[in-house]
């Protein structure tokens, strides 16, 4: 079933010219927008009872709380085919604690992307790439779950392009295939523990921006909305190596070059990631939104 609040169907449309060059240029625009308040210096930051060993850190640093393979540098070959050919049995990376210290995050504009989404953990539709399983765990700013709170995410495919024909047609390249599905968008509710599970692909790039997954978090009436980064030395690696991603060549933009996120706040809006033994790669953060 389609989910969307009222206030998401009101989003404004834009009459924008889908043709590649024109969408490059309003995509550096919306790059650029409203970078002062989306990711700005954290707002707050507070400490929890957690052990920030957990998992891997931005760099990939290997623990084994989550599984056995690092994100960068591991024997283990990356897997191909989506989600199809995941395992499911992935370690718990929230078993030791939340991880690195809990974020209070700011809240920023949907965008022209978002668009009506649907409820369900798997959200790629059967699409290509490098499998992901995306582990979030929500929180208040006193580390306690926010059970029952839902968790919104969506990005791009592999080709730099979002679905969905409420979505502005520079977002889709007005692309028939793209306009005609809902793939890598999806929502669900966070269990007793705070905890809810993605399947996905790993996204790719477009012009502008590096490469990065929305999320909207509500809760009690309240509403958050901002977005996850990979460390750019496994962005790299997963572009310069594996199909659909290579194909396009290096992405334009670094994490550090991206309009929407600063580099005093890009550690905290940064996935902790591990490599799994099927090939996926286990993507983890902790939210804390309220």
């Amino acid at each position: 079933m389609l989910k969307t609040s009222d206030k998401h169907s009101q989003l404004a449309r834009r009459d924008l010219d889908p043709r590649a060059k024109e969408r490059r240029q309003l995509l550096r625009g919306i790059g650029g927008m409203g970078a002062g308040i989306l990711l700005s210096p954290l707002v707050h930051l507070f400490g929890c009872s957690t052990d920030t060993a957990t998992g891997t850190d931005a760099q990939g640093t290997t623990d084994a709380g989550a599984g056995s393979d690092a994100g960068t540098g591991s024997s283990t070959q990356w897997a191909t085919g989506g989600t199809a050919v995941m395992s499911g049995s992935y370690a718990d990376p929230f078993t030791v604690g939340l991880g690195s210290v809990c974020t209070l995050y700011k809240a920023s504009t949907l965008g022209p992307c978002h668009a009506l989404t649907v409820d369900r953990k798997d959200i790629s539709e059967g699409g290509l790439g490098l499998p992901v399983r995306l582990s979030l765990l929500l929180v208040s700013s006193t580390c306690q779950p926010l059970s029952g709170a839902t968790i919104e995410v969506w990005h791009c495919n592999p080709n730099g392009l979002y679905s969905g024909s409420d979505a502005s047609n520079m977002c889709t390249n007005n692309d028939s295939a793209a306009r005609a599905g809902r793939w890598f968008r999806g929502i669900q509710t966070a269990d007793s523990s705070g905890r809810v599970d993605f399947n996905t692909c790993f996204p790719g790039w477009y012009s502008s921006r590096t490469i990065h997954i929305h999320f909207t978090v509500r809760y009690n009436g309240k509403e958050f909305t901002s977005q996850l980064f990979f460390d750019d030395s496994l962005n790299n690696e997963i572009i310069a190596t594996q199909p659909l991603y290579k194909t396009r060549g290096a992405k334009d933009t670094t994490n550090l070059a991206d309009k929407v996120v600063t580099e005093s706040a890009l550690v905290g809006y940064t996935f902790q990631t591990q490599r799994q033994s099927d090939g996926a790669l286990l993507a983890w953060k902790t939210l804390a939104v309220v």
